[in-house]
């Protein structure tokens, strides 16, 4: 596991059927993130994305904020690579898988390069929240190629 990458595995909680209700389907609810738990130093902005079946979505990386990402729908193959100088697991990748059924929040340091890979044959929800709001005038997005020979990951392999 990459030094300062943290996995809450999120509790779902069914809903609840009061007598006399008519629900086709029982729904859940799942407490994503909450401020006192000391995931998040600050908080910056929220975002949603969507991306297919198929879809490579990697890497970057950023200089100033933390990730926290949530798979609320589909599947993905998140893949992260230790960037950092001082870090004592600089060079290292981590795959996480998360999404439906295995529902969880990953924390991205700054300075760990991301990424993902929509498995199986439904779109992934993405949402993520920062510790900084996107600047479009001063980014805080580092790019490097899905491909790229020094992270050497082999995103075939994956489906």
């Amino acid at each position: 596991m990459i030094d300062g990458v943290k996995i809450k595995k999120l509790v779902v909680h069914p809903d609840v059927v009061e007598k006399g209700e008519s629900i086709k389907k029982l729904g859940f609810l799942i407490e994503v993130l909450r401020a006192d738990e000391g995931l998040i130093k600050k908080f910056g902005q929220t975002t949603f994305t969507v991306a297919y079946p198929g879809t490579i979505k990697a890497f970057h990386w950023h200089k100033r904020q933390d990730d926290l990402w949530f798979v609320a729908s589909g599947t993905a193959l998140i893949v992260l690579y230790d960037l950092r100088k001082d870090s004592p697991t600089k060079g290292q990748v981590q795959i996480i898988e998360a999404g439906e059924n295995d529902y969880k929040l990953i924390l991205i340091p700054k300075g760990v390069a991301h990424g993902y890979k929509v498995l199986k044959d439904k779109p992934v929800l993405l949402f993520y929240h920062t510790t900084e709001p996107y600047n479009p005038k001063n980014p805080d997005e580092e790019r490097i190629p899905f491909n790229d020979s020094k992270i050497g990951f082999d995103w075939k392999k994956y489906n």
